[in-house]
């Protein structure tokens, strides 16, 4: 079972992955894709419980606002993430992701009261010391980066605390209100500043591309990530997200072209940051042997 729970964990990743290279795609800036991935996921969520599995959703309102809470942090890991790839590439944004390893060292042991993992630290401050690399080789892409920073930030966030919240309800179930709650909140916001009225500059072509992100590429990976939950921890679902920026800069390299071309030093910080995450689970997966 922990095998073909890793195998479908990759699968997920290859596919998160993929995201990128569609929100490059996609025309429409990053709050209007944000905005219509969410609320199409939630239409995709919603009919598959409701309607498909004929499962209830109903939560305990305790339950509800702690899911919306993760839900802003899902929107906000989106929005950075997308935006970080507009005002640069899908290269930049990706290789920053990488920094939610470091961000879950730390934040996993509060959120679940154990000690703090001295190989997590010092694999984060490898990765820490990459990123500050590329800002200087690359900084051109300052402003991606900086947005790609906060999305591992907020995408570390949402991600601890849907392992705190696994087993409260159904997988679907806190995914629907995540995301549903989600789109909600960027509703409230963009009424409340006007950019409302913006959501309806989106073409055809975009809507098709948004709901393929929607469903084959957001309802189902989340879903399933969720999911996987009973099988792994919140830091092997982190540490295995980090092979998203290796599928997603190998496709846009050959995607894209030119315009994912980056410096030498690029790729040799982005492989030395692969190599660390891979050197940790290493010494994990020993760690968990001698103890059984």
């Amino acid at each position: 079972m922990q095998k073909l729970a890793l195998f479908r964990l990759h699968l997920i990743v290859f596919l998160w992955g993929f995201t990128a290279i569609l929100g490059k795609l996609i025309t429409a800036n990053a709050q209007i894709l944000v905005f219509y991935r969410m609320l199409f996921a939630a239409i995709f969520l919603y009919a598959f419980i409701r309607i498909y599995k004929k499962e209830s959703i109903k939560v305990s309102k305790k339950l509800f606002f702690q899911l919306s809470g993760v839900g802003f942090f899902m929107a906000m890991h989106w929005f950075c993430f997308f935006y970080s790839i507009k005002v640069s590439n899908v290269s930049i944004a990706l290789s920053c992701l990488s920094l939610s390893t470091l961000f879950a060292s730390i934040l996993e042991p509060i959120v679940f009261k154990r000690k703090v993992d001295i190989s997590e630290v010092i694999m984060g401050a490898v990765i820490v010391a990459c990123i500050l690399l590329i800002f200087k080789t690359e900084f051109q892409y300052k402003e991606g980066i900086f947005y790609g920073v906060l999305c591992a930030i907020f995408g570390t966030v949402f991600s601890v605390f849907n392992g705190k919240l696994f087993g409260k309800t159904s997988p679907g179930n806190i995914i629907f209100y995540e995301i549903f709650s989600g789109w909600f909140i960027l509703l409230l916001i963009y009424s409340g500043t006007g950019q409302i009225m913006q959501m309806d500059e989106i073409n055809y072509r975009d809507i098709a591309l948004i709901g393929l992100l929607a469903s084959v590429f957001t309802a189902y990976p989340m879903f399933e990530s969720v999911k996987l939950m009973k099988y792994i921890s919140p830091f092997t679902l982190i540490l295995t997200v980090n092979l998203e920026p290796v599928y997603g800069i190998i496709l846009a390299f050959f995607i894209f072209g030119e315009s994912e071309h980056m410096s030498p030093v690029f790729y040799v910080a982005s492989l030395v940051m692969i190599l660390a995450i891979v050197v940790n689970a290493l010494i994990k997966t020993r760690k968990q042997k001698n103890i059984n």
